[in-house]
Protein backbone atom coordinates (compact mmCIF):
# COMPACT_ATOMS: atom_id res chain seq x y z
CA UNK A 1 0.00 0.00 0.00
CA UNK A 2 1.80 3.30 -1.01
CA UNK A 3 0.81 6.60 0.58
CA UNK A 4 2.74 8.73 -1.84
CA UNK A 5 1.29 8.93 -5.34
CA UNK A 6 3.55 6.77 -7.53
CA UNK A 7 5.47 8.36 -10.37
CA UNK A 8 4.34 5.60 -12.70
CA UNK A 9 1.28 3.42 -12.43
CA UNK A 10 1.43 -0.38 -12.79
CA UNK A 11 -0.08 -2.03 -15.83
CA UNK A 12 -3.23 -2.90 -13.91
CA UNK A 13 -3.19 -0.69 -10.78
CA UNK A 14 -4.90 -2.28 -7.84
CA UNK A 15 -5.31 -5.72 -9.45
CA UNK A 16 -4.49 -8.82 -7.43
CA UNK A 17 -2.85 -11.57 -9.44
CA UNK A 18 -2.31 -15.31 -9.19
CA UNK A 19 0.31 -17.47 -10.91
CA UNK A 20 -0.13 -21.25 -10.73
CA UNK A 21 1.50 -24.29 -12.31
CA UNK A 22 -1.11 -26.91 -13.27
CA UNK A 23 -0.42 -30.33 -14.74
CA UNK A 24 2.12 -33.09 -14.25
CA UNK A 25 5.17 -31.00 -15.07
CA UNK A 26 3.75 -27.82 -13.62
CA UNK A 27 3.53 -26.72 -10.02
CA UNK A 28 1.83 -24.14 -7.87
CA UNK A 29 4.07 -21.25 -6.94
CA UNK A 30 4.36 -20.23 -3.30
CA UNK A 31 4.05 -16.54 -2.55
CA UNK A 32 7.76 -15.86 -2.17
CA UNK A 33 8.64 -17.84 -5.31
CA UNK A 34 6.51 -15.97 -7.84
CA UNK A 35 9.04 -13.25 -8.55
CA UNK A 36 11.84 -15.77 -8.76
CA UNK A 37 10.08 -17.85 -11.37
CA UNK A 38 9.27 -14.76 -13.38
CA UNK A 39 12.80 -13.40 -13.22
CA UNK A 40 15.06 -16.43 -13.48
CA UNK A 41 17.57 -15.49 -16.18
CA UNK A 42 18.68 -19.02 -17.01
CA UNK A 43 15.62 -21.28 -17.22
CA UNK A 44 15.97 -24.86 -18.32
CA UNK A 45 13.59 -24.06 -21.16
CA UNK A 46 12.48 -20.56 -22.08
CA UNK A 47 8.84 -19.66 -22.62
CA UNK A 48 7.95 -19.92 -26.31
CA UNK A 49 4.24 -19.11 -26.29
CA UNK A 50 1.87 -16.75 -24.48
CA UNK A 51 -1.85 -17.55 -24.23
CA UNK A 52 -4.35 -14.78 -23.49
CA UNK A 53 -7.64 -16.08 -22.10
CA UNK A 54 -10.57 -13.83 -23.02
CA UNK A 55 -13.65 -15.31 -21.33
CA UNK A 56 -16.00 -12.62 -22.59
CA UNK A 57 -15.29 -13.87 -26.10
CA UNK A 58 -15.17 -17.51 -24.93
CA UNK A 59 -11.83 -17.73 -26.67
CA UNK A 60 -8.07 -17.63 -26.19
CA UNK A 61 -5.42 -15.96 -28.31
CA UNK A 62 -1.97 -17.45 -28.73
CA UNK A 63 1.18 -15.72 -29.79
CA UNK A 64 4.84 -16.63 -29.91
CA UNK A 65 7.32 -14.87 -27.68
CA UNK A 66 9.39 -14.22 -30.81
CA UNK A 67 6.50 -12.09 -32.09
CA UNK A 68 6.64 -9.80 -29.08
CA UNK A 69 9.93 -8.10 -29.89
CA UNK A 70 8.37 -5.48 -32.15
CA UNK A 71 5.03 -4.49 -33.60
CA UNK A 72 6.37 -5.42 -37.05
CA UNK A 73 7.25 -8.93 -35.86
CA UNK A 74 3.73 -9.46 -34.58
CA UNK A 75 2.23 -8.09 -37.80
CA UNK A 76 4.29 -10.61 -39.81
CA UNK A 77 3.51 -13.49 -37.46
CA UNK A 78 1.12 -16.39 -37.92
CA UNK A 79 -0.37 -16.63 -34.41
CA UNK A 80 -3.97 -15.97 -33.41
CA UNK A 81 -3.13 -12.53 -32.07
CA UNK A 82 -1.13 -11.72 -35.20
CA UNK A 83 -4.27 -12.29 -37.26
CA UNK A 84 -6.20 -9.95 -35.00
CA UNK A 85 -3.38 -7.42 -35.21
CA UNK A 86 -3.50 -7.40 -39.00
CA UNK A 87 -7.24 -6.82 -38.82
CA UNK A 88 -6.57 -3.71 -36.74
CA UNK A 89 -3.88 -2.42 -39.15
CA UNK A 90 -1.18 -3.08 -36.57
CA UNK A 91 -2.72 -0.93 -33.83
CA UNK A 92 -2.88 -3.79 -31.30
CA UNK A 93 0.74 -4.75 -31.94
CA UNK A 94 2.02 -1.19 -31.50
CA UNK A 95 0.21 -0.79 -28.19
CA UNK A 96 1.34 -4.20 -26.95
CA UNK A 97 4.95 -3.62 -27.94
CA UNK A 98 5.06 -0.19 -26.25
CA UNK A 99 3.73 -1.75 -23.06
CA UNK A 100 6.09 -4.71 -23.04
CA UNK A 101 9.31 -2.85 -23.81
CA UNK A 102 8.93 0.07 -21.41
CA UNK A 103 11.73 -0.12 -18.79
CA UNK A 104 10.62 -0.75 -15.22
CA UNK A 105 11.26 2.34 -13.06
CA UNK A 106 13.22 0.74 -10.21
CA UNK A 107 16.29 -1.39 -9.65
CA UNK A 108 14.12 -4.44 -9.01
CA UNK A 109 17.04 -6.76 -8.37
CA UNK A 110 18.57 -4.67 -5.61
CA UNK A 111 15.24 -3.75 -4.10
CA UNK A 112 14.13 -7.38 -3.89
CA UNK A 113 17.51 -8.39 -2.48
CA UNK A 114 16.61 -6.33 0.58
CA UNK A 115 13.07 -7.77 0.68
CA UNK A 116 13.96 -11.50 0.60
CA UNK A 117 12.37 -13.28 3.53
CA UNK A 118 10.26 -10.35 4.73
CA UNK A 119 6.51 -10.70 5.39
CA UNK A 120 5.85 -7.76 3.07
CA UNK A 121 7.43 -9.59 0.12
CA UNK A 122 5.56 -12.75 1.01
CA UNK A 123 2.26 -10.88 0.83
CA UNK A 124 3.18 -8.88 -2.27
CA UNK A 125 4.05 -12.10 -4.07
CA UNK A 126 0.80 -13.71 -2.93
CA UNK A 127 -1.03 -10.81 -4.55
CA UNK A 128 0.60 -11.85 -7.85
CA UNK A 129 -0.75 -15.37 -7.54
CA UNK A 130 -3.94 -15.19 -9.66
CA UNK A 131 -2.86 -13.91 -13.06
CA UNK A 132 -2.51 -17.21 -14.89
CA UNK A 133 -0.53 -20.41 -15.31
CA UNK A 134 2.94 -21.49 -16.41
CA UNK A 135 3.51 -24.92 -17.92
CA UNK A 136 6.76 -26.81 -17.82
CA UNK A 137 8.36 -25.14 -14.79
CA UNK A 138 11.05 -27.36 -13.29
CA UNK A 139 12.55 -25.33 -10.46
CA UNK A 140 11.63 -23.53 -7.30
CA UNK A 141 13.54 -20.49 -6.18
CA UNK A 142 13.36 -18.99 -2.73
CA UNK A 143 15.50 -16.82 -0.47
CA UNK A 144 19.05 -16.40 -1.78
CA UNK A 145 18.14 -18.21 -5.01
CA UNK A 146 15.44 -15.62 -5.60
CA UNK A 147 18.00 -12.87 -5.20
CA UNK A 148 20.47 -14.56 -7.55
CA UNK A 149 17.79 -14.90 -10.25
CA UNK A 150 16.95 -11.22 -9.95
CA UNK A 151 20.59 -10.24 -10.19
CA UNK A 152 21.07 -12.31 -13.34
CA UNK A 153 17.96 -10.86 -14.95
CA UNK A 154 19.07 -7.31 -14.14
CA UNK A 155 22.58 -7.82 -15.49
CA UNK A 156 21.40 -7.77 -19.12
CA UNK A 157 20.13 -4.20 -18.88
CA UNK A 158 16.96 -2.40 -17.81
CA UNK A 159 14.18 -4.82 -16.96
CA UNK A 160 11.01 -4.71 -19.06
CA UNK A 161 7.84 -6.77 -19.05
CA UNK A 162 9.12 -8.51 -22.15
CA UNK A 163 12.41 -9.46 -20.52
CA UNK A 164 10.46 -10.86 -17.56
CA UNK A 165 8.31 -13.02 -19.83
CA UNK A 166 11.42 -14.27 -21.62
CA UNK A 167 12.98 -15.12 -18.27
CA UNK A 168 10.13 -17.39 -17.15
CA UNK A 169 11.35 -20.99 -16.85
CA UNK A 170 8.82 -23.15 -18.64
CA UNK A 171 7.18 -23.74 -22.00
CA UNK A 172 4.00 -21.65 -22.08
CA UNK A 173 2.43 -18.90 -19.99
CA UNK A 174 -1.34 -18.37 -19.85
CA UNK A 175 -2.69 -15.02 -18.70
CA UNK A 176 -6.25 -15.25 -17.36
CA UNK A 177 -7.98 -11.99 -18.19
CA UNK A 178 -11.21 -13.38 -16.73
CA UNK A 179 -9.61 -13.45 -13.29
CA UNK A 180 -8.54 -9.89 -13.87
CA UNK A 181 -12.16 -9.00 -14.59
CA UNK A 182 -13.29 -10.58 -11.32
CA UNK A 183 -10.76 -8.52 -9.40
CA UNK A 184 -11.94 -5.33 -11.05
CA UNK A 185 -15.57 -6.17 -10.32
CA UNK A 186 -14.76 -6.79 -6.68
CA UNK A 187 -13.01 -3.44 -6.46
CA UNK A 188 -16.14 -1.72 -7.75
CA UNK A 189 -18.33 -3.59 -5.27
CA UNK A 190 -16.09 -2.46 -2.41
CA UNK A 191 -17.38 1.07 -2.80
CA UNK A 192 -21.06 0.39 -3.59
CA UNK A 193 -22.35 0.81 -0.05
CA UNK A 194 -20.36 3.98 0.49
CA UNK A 195 -21.95 5.43 -2.65
CA UNK A 196 -25.42 4.45 -1.42
CA UNK A 197 -24.82 5.98 2.01
CA UNK A 198 -23.70 9.27 0.50
CA UNK A 199 -26.61 9.36 -1.93
CA UNK A 200 -29.04 9.02 0.99
CA UNK A 201 -27.36 11.68 3.13
CA UNK A 202 -26.92 15.45 3.04
CA UNK A 203 -23.47 16.91 2.50
CA UNK A 204 -22.08 19.25 5.13
CA UNK A 205 -22.37 22.96 4.38
CA UNK A 206 -19.11 24.66 3.37
CA UNK A 207 -17.06 26.27 6.11
CA UNK A 208 -17.00 30.01 6.54
CA UNK A 209 -13.59 31.59 6.14
CA UNK A 210 -12.12 33.28 9.20
CA UNK A 211 -9.20 35.67 9.28
CA UNK A 212 -6.19 33.45 10.05
CA UNK A 213 -3.39 34.22 12.48
CA UNK A 214 0.20 34.42 11.32
CA UNK A 215 2.03 31.09 11.59
CA UNK A 216 5.60 30.27 12.61
CA UNK A 217 7.33 27.22 11.08
CA UNK A 218 10.41 25.53 12.54
CA UNK A 219 12.26 22.22 12.40
CA UNK A 220 13.63 20.28 15.36
CA UNK A 221 15.33 16.99 16.14
CA UNK A 222 14.44 14.60 18.96
CA UNK A 223 16.62 11.60 19.94
CA UNK A 224 14.42 8.70 21.10
CA UNK A 225 15.41 5.55 22.97
CA UNK A 226 13.29 3.22 20.81
CA UNK A 227 15.17 4.26 17.63
CA UNK A 228 18.88 4.23 18.62
CA UNK A 229 20.89 6.48 16.33
CA UNK A 230 17.79 7.59 14.40
CA UNK A 231 16.44 10.78 15.94
CA UNK A 232 13.00 12.00 14.96
CA UNK A 233 12.94 14.96 12.59
CA UNK A 234 10.07 17.27 13.55
CA UNK A 235 8.25 19.99 11.64
CA UNK A 236 6.51 22.43 14.00
CA UNK A 237 3.87 25.00 13.09
CA UNK A 238 2.63 27.43 15.74
CA UNK A 239 0.69 30.69 15.85
CA UNK A 240 3.04 33.66 16.06
CA UNK A 241 0.86 35.10 18.79
CA UNK A 242 -2.37 34.31 20.58
CA UNK A 243 -1.90 30.55 20.78
CA UNK A 244 -4.46 28.55 22.73
CA UNK A 245 -1.88 26.22 24.33
CA UNK A 246 -3.44 23.12 22.75
CA UNK A 247 -1.35 20.42 21.03
CA UNK A 248 -2.06 18.46 17.84
CA UNK A 249 0.23 15.85 16.26
CA UNK A 250 0.02 14.65 12.64
CA UNK A 251 1.32 11.22 11.58
CA UNK A 252 2.16 10.67 7.90
CA UNK A 253 1.56 7.44 5.98
CA UNK A 254 3.82 4.82 4.48
CA UNK A 255 6.62 6.25 2.30
CA UNK A 256 5.37 9.79 2.84
CA UNK A 257 6.62 12.80 4.78
CA UNK A 258 5.38 15.70 6.93
CA UNK A 259 5.45 18.01 3.91
CA UNK A 260 2.37 16.25 2.48
CA UNK A 261 0.36 17.34 5.52
CA UNK A 262 1.63 20.80 6.38
CA UNK A 263 -1.59 22.26 4.97
CA UNK A 264 -3.54 20.72 7.85
CA UNK A 265 -0.96 22.04 10.28
CA UNK A 266 -1.09 25.51 8.69
CA UNK A 267 -4.84 25.74 9.18
CA UNK A 268 -4.75 24.45 12.74
CA UNK A 269 -1.86 26.72 13.71
CA UNK A 270 -3.64 29.70 12.15
CA UNK A 271 -6.49 28.94 14.54
CA UNK A 272 -4.31 28.89 17.65
CA UNK A 273 -3.06 25.29 17.85
CA UNK A 274 0.55 24.13 18.18
CA UNK A 275 1.12 21.34 15.68
CA UNK A 276 4.01 18.86 15.50
CA UNK A 277 4.58 16.59 12.49
CA UNK A 278 7.18 13.87 13.20
CA UNK A 279 8.93 12.05 10.37
CA UNK A 280 8.77 8.27 10.99
CA UNK A 281 12.28 7.22 9.87
CA UNK A 282 11.48 3.54 9.35
CA UNK A 283 8.71 4.12 6.81
CA UNK A 284 9.06 7.61 5.34
CA UNK A 285 9.86 8.84 1.83
CA UNK A 286 13.62 8.58 2.39
CA UNK A 287 13.22 4.96 3.46
CA UNK A 288 11.27 4.29 0.27
CA UNK A 289 14.04 5.71 -1.90
CA UNK A 290 16.65 3.65 -0.05
CA UNK A 291 14.56 0.52 -0.53
CA UNK A 292 14.00 1.09 -4.26
CA UNK A 293 17.73 1.60 -4.77
CA UNK A 294 18.52 -1.57 -2.85
CA UNK A 295 20.06 0.19 0.13
CA UNK A 296 17.43 -0.80 2.71
CA UNK A 297 14.79 -3.51 3.25
CA UNK A 298 11.05 -2.78 3.22
CA UNK A 299 9.58 -1.44 6.46
CA UNK A 300 9.46 -4.27 8.98
CA UNK A 301 6.54 -5.22 11.18
CA UNK A 302 8.31 -3.53 14.09
CA UNK A 303 7.20 -0.22 12.57
CA UNK A 304 3.69 -1.09 13.73
CA UNK A 305 4.82 -0.49 17.30
CA UNK A 306 7.58 2.05 16.68
CA UNK A 307 5.30 4.62 15.02
CA UNK A 308 2.96 5.05 18.03
CA UNK A 309 6.05 5.28 20.21
CA UNK A 310 7.26 8.16 18.02
CA UNK A 311 4.10 10.12 18.81
CA UNK A 312 4.19 9.34 22.52
CA UNK A 313 7.88 10.28 22.63
CA UNK A 314 7.09 13.75 21.27
CA UNK A 315 4.42 14.25 23.95
CA UNK A 316 6.87 13.02 26.60
CA UNK A 317 9.56 15.43 25.40
CA UNK A 318 7.18 18.40 25.51
CA UNK A 319 5.99 17.39 28.99
CA UNK A 320 9.56 17.15 30.34
CA UNK A 321 10.65 20.31 28.48
CA UNK A 322 13.21 18.32 26.52
CA UNK A 323 11.46 20.02 23.62
CA UNK A 324 10.34 23.63 23.90
CA UNK A 325 7.94 25.36 21.56
CA UNK A 326 7.49 29.09 21.10
CA UNK A 327 4.50 29.08 23.44
CA UNK A 328 3.48 26.79 26.31
CA UNK A 329 1.31 23.77 25.46
CA UNK A 330 -0.82 21.41 27.52
CA UNK A 331 0.24 17.80 27.04
CA UNK A 332 -2.38 16.05 29.16
CA UNK A 333 -5.04 16.48 26.44
CA UNK A 334 -3.80 15.91 22.87
CA UNK A 335 -5.42 15.35 19.46
CA UNK A 336 -3.71 13.14 16.87
CA UNK A 337 -4.44 13.22 13.12
CA UNK A 338 -3.12 10.54 10.76
CA UNK A 339 -3.32 9.44 7.14
CA UNK A 340 -3.22 5.80 5.99
CA UNK A 341 -0.58 4.04 8.11
CA UNK A 342 -0.45 7.23 10.16
CA UNK A 343 -4.20 6.82 10.71
CA UNK A 344 -3.60 3.26 11.90
CA UNK A 345 -0.97 4.68 14.24
CA UNK A 346 -3.50 7.12 15.65
CA UNK A 347 -5.99 4.29 16.24
CA UNK A 348 -3.37 2.38 18.23
CA UNK A 349 -2.77 5.45 20.38
CA UNK A 350 -6.54 5.67 20.91
CA UNK A 351 -6.53 2.16 22.35
CA UNK A 352 -7.14 -0.30 19.49
CA UNK A 353 -4.86 -3.31 19.77
CA UNK A 354 -3.86 -5.36 16.70
CA UNK A 355 -4.90 -9.01 16.77
CA UNK A 356 -3.78 -11.97 14.67
CA UNK A 357 -7.31 -13.41 14.75
CA UNK A 358 -7.86 -12.56 11.06
CA UNK A 359 -4.49 -13.91 9.86
CA UNK A 360 -5.97 -16.96 8.06
CA UNK A 361 -7.86 -14.59 5.74
CA UNK A 362 -4.53 -13.41 4.33
CA UNK A 363 -4.22 -16.55 2.20
CA UNK A 364 -7.80 -16.49 0.91
CA UNK A 365 -7.62 -14.97 -2.57
CA UNK A 366 -11.41 -15.24 -2.94
CA UNK A 367 -12.25 -13.24 0.18
CA UNK A 368 -14.76 -10.59 -1.00
CA UNK A 369 -13.19 -7.97 1.26
CA UNK A 370 -9.66 -8.53 -0.02
CA UNK A 371 -8.04 -5.28 -1.17
CA UNK A 372 -4.62 -3.74 -1.71
CA UNK A 373 -4.22 -2.68 1.92
CA UNK A 374 -4.19 -6.34 2.94
CA UNK A 375 -0.64 -6.62 1.61
CA UNK A 376 0.52 -4.35 4.39
CA UNK A 377 -1.92 -5.55 7.04
CA UNK A 378 -0.97 -9.19 6.54
CA UNK A 379 2.75 -8.42 6.66
CA UNK A 380 2.19 -6.62 9.98
CA UNK A 381 0.22 -9.49 11.47
CA UNK A 382 2.66 -12.18 10.31
CA UNK A 383 5.81 -10.54 11.51
CA UNK A 384 5.32 -9.04 14.93
CA UNK A 385 3.36 -9.31 18.14
CA UNK A 386 2.17 -5.81 19.02
CA UNK A 387 1.03 -4.98 22.53
CA UNK A 388 -1.39 -2.25 23.41
CA UNK A 389 0.18 1.17 22.82
CA UNK A 390 -2.67 3.31 24.14
CA UNK A 391 -1.70 6.82 25.26
CA UNK A 392 -4.25 8.21 27.73
CA UNK A 393 -3.16 11.76 26.92
CA UNK A 394 -4.67 11.37 23.44
CA UNK A 395 -8.33 12.35 23.84
CA UNK A 396 -9.43 12.34 20.19
CA UNK A 397 -8.06 11.25 16.82
CA UNK A 398 -8.88 11.79 13.16
CA UNK A 399 -8.02 8.71 11.09
CA UNK A 400 -8.00 9.35 7.32
CA UNK A 401 -8.04 6.20 5.13
CA UNK A 402 -6.65 3.72 7.68
CA UNK A 403 -6.18 0.01 6.91
CA UNK A 404 -8.16 -1.64 9.73
CA UNK A 405 -10.29 -4.63 8.71
CA UNK A 406 -7.71 -7.33 9.50
CA UNK A 407 -5.78 -5.53 12.22
CA UNK A 408 -8.56 -4.63 14.61
CA UNK A 409 -11.33 -7.24 15.04
CA UNK A 410 -14.85 -6.33 16.20
CA UNK A 411 -14.82 -5.79 19.94
CA UNK A 412 -11.46 -4.03 19.91
CA UNK A 413 -13.27 -0.72 20.48
CA UNK A 414 -13.99 -1.77 24.06
CA UNK A 415 -10.53 -0.48 24.96
CA UNK A 416 -10.86 2.89 23.21
CA UNK A 417 -9.90 5.82 25.40
CA UNK A 418 -10.08 8.49 22.68
CA UNK A 419 -12.89 9.58 20.38
CA UNK A 420 -12.48 8.56 16.71
CA UNK A 421 -13.30 10.40 13.50
CA UNK A 422 -12.87 7.99 10.58
CA UNK A 423 -12.63 9.49 7.07
CA UNK A 424 -12.72 7.55 3.79
CA UNK A 425 -12.79 8.59 0.13
CA UNK A 426 -15.44 7.08 -2.15
CA UNK A 427 -12.84 6.38 -4.87
CA UNK A 428 -10.06 4.99 -2.70
CA UNK A 429 -8.76 1.84 -4.43
CA UNK A 430 -5.89 1.36 -1.97
CA UNK A 431 -7.99 1.32 1.21
CA UNK A 432 -11.54 0.96 -0.18
CA UNK A 433 -14.38 2.43 1.89
CA UNK A 434 -16.73 -0.53 2.29
CA UNK A 435 -14.45 -3.18 3.84
CA UNK A 436 -12.05 -0.75 5.55
CA UNK A 437 -14.41 1.96 6.86
CA UNK A 438 -18.14 1.27 6.50
CA UNK A 439 -18.12 -2.35 7.68
CA UNK A 440 -15.82 -1.80 10.70
CA UNK A 441 -17.84 1.20 11.86
CA UNK A 442 -21.12 -0.69 11.51
CA UNK A 443 -19.85 -3.61 13.57
CA UNK A 444 -18.47 -1.53 16.41
CA UNK A 445 -20.35 -0.31 19.46
CA UNK A 446 -21.65 3.25 19.18
CA UNK A 447 -19.52 5.38 21.50
CA UNK A 448 -19.74 8.75 19.80
CA UNK A 449 -17.31 7.97 16.99
CA UNK A 450 -18.10 9.31 13.51
CA UNK A 451 -17.64 8.19 9.90
CA UNK A 452 -17.34 10.85 7.19
CA UNK A 453 -17.22 9.86 3.52
CA UNK A 454 -15.78 12.12 0.82
CA UNK A 455 -17.33 12.06 -2.64
CA UNK A 456 -14.56 11.54 -5.20
CA UNK A 457 -11.84 11.23 -2.58
CA UNK A 458 -9.03 8.76 -3.26
CA UNK A 459 -6.02 7.68 -1.26
CA UNK A 460 -3.92 10.62 -2.35
CA UNK A 461 -6.11 13.63 -3.12
CA UNK A 462 -7.30 13.99 0.49
CA UNK A 463 -3.79 15.01 1.51
CA UNK A 464 -3.46 18.80 1.68
CA UNK A 465 0.15 19.24 0.65
CA UNK A 466 1.14 22.84 1.37
CA UNK A 467 -2.35 24.37 0.99
CA UNK A 468 -2.77 26.82 3.85
CA UNK A 469 -6.54 26.25 3.94
CA UNK A 470 -6.01 22.57 4.72
CA UNK A 471 -7.37 21.33 1.40
CA UNK A 472 -10.49 19.20 1.20
CA UNK A 473 -10.40 17.98 4.81
CA UNK A 474 -9.09 21.14 6.48
CA UNK A 475 -12.43 22.49 7.79
CA UNK A 476 -13.52 19.03 8.95
CA UNK A 477 -10.31 18.39 10.90
CA UNK A 478 -10.44 21.87 12.43
CA UNK A 479 -14.08 21.38 13.52
CA UNK A 480 -13.32 17.95 15.01
CA UNK A 481 -10.27 19.27 16.87
CA UNK A 482 -12.17 22.22 18.29
CA UNK A 483 -15.05 19.97 19.31
CA UNK A 484 -12.66 17.59 21.09
CA UNK A 485 -11.08 20.32 23.22
CA UNK A 486 -14.37 22.06 23.93
CA UNK A 487 -16.05 18.85 25.13
CA UNK A 488 -13.99 18.65 28.32
CA UNK A 489 -14.48 15.35 30.14
CA UNK A 490 -17.27 14.39 27.74
CA UNK A 491 -14.70 13.93 24.97
CA UNK A 492 -14.03 10.35 26.09
CA UNK A 493 -15.92 7.64 24.13
CA UNK A 494 -19.13 6.43 25.73
CA UNK A 495 -22.65 5.39 24.59
CA UNK A 496 -23.93 8.83 25.62
CA UNK A 497 -21.03 10.84 24.23
CA UNK A 498 -22.07 14.03 22.38
CA UNK A 499 -21.25 14.53 18.73
CA UNK A 500 -18.01 16.51 18.46
CA UNK A 501 -18.90 17.75 14.97
CA UNK A 502 -21.17 20.80 14.62
CA UNK A 503 -24.24 20.32 12.40
CA UNK A 504 -22.82 22.57 9.67
CA UNK A 505 -19.81 24.57 8.57
CA UNK A 506 -17.15 21.91 7.99
CA UNK A 507 -17.81 20.95 4.34
CA UNK A 508 -16.18 21.86 1.05
CA UNK A 509 -17.43 23.26 -2.25
CA UNK A 510 -15.22 20.98 -4.35
CA UNK A 511 -15.94 17.50 -2.94
CA UNK A 512 -18.99 16.67 -0.82
CA UNK A 513 -18.30 15.57 2.77
CA UNK A 514 -21.05 13.46 4.35
CA UNK A 515 -21.36 12.25 7.95
CA UNK A 516 -23.04 8.85 7.41
CA UNK A 517 -22.70 7.56 10.97
CA UNK A 518 -26.39 7.67 11.83
CA UNK A 519 -27.32 5.77 8.66
CA UNK A 520 -25.14 2.74 9.38
CA UNK A 521 -27.21 -0.40 9.89
CA UNK A 522 -25.88 -2.11 12.99
CA UNK A 523 -26.73 -5.78 13.68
Amino acid sequence: MRDQAPATQPVHPGVHCHLAFPGRRSRRLGAAMVAATLLSAAPARAIEEVVLKLPLLQNTFRLKVSELGSSEALLRGNSDLAELDRASDGRIGRQLQALLTKPLPIDLGRATEQAVGTPMLEQAMLVLSSLGTVEGAQQDLTGAELNQALQRASAAGPLTLLSLIKAIPGQRVTLDLGELGKRLERMVQQRDEADALMAASTAAAPATTAAPQAVRRSEMELPVAHRPGRPLQLVVLEPRSGGNGRLVLISHGLWDSPSSFEGWAQLLAANGYSVVLPRHPGSDHDQQQAMLSGQAPPPGPDELKLRPKDISAVIDALTSRQLSLAGPVQTDRVVVVGHSWGATTSLQLAGLKPSSRALPRCNDQADPERNLSWVLQCSWLQGSRVDELKDQRVVAIAAVSPPVSLLFPPGAEADLSARVLLVSGSRDWVVPPDPEAVTPMRLREDKGNRLVLVQGGDHFNLRPGQKADGGTLGPLLLAWTEGAFQAGAAVRPSPSAPNLLPPMGWGQTGMALVDVTDRLRRP
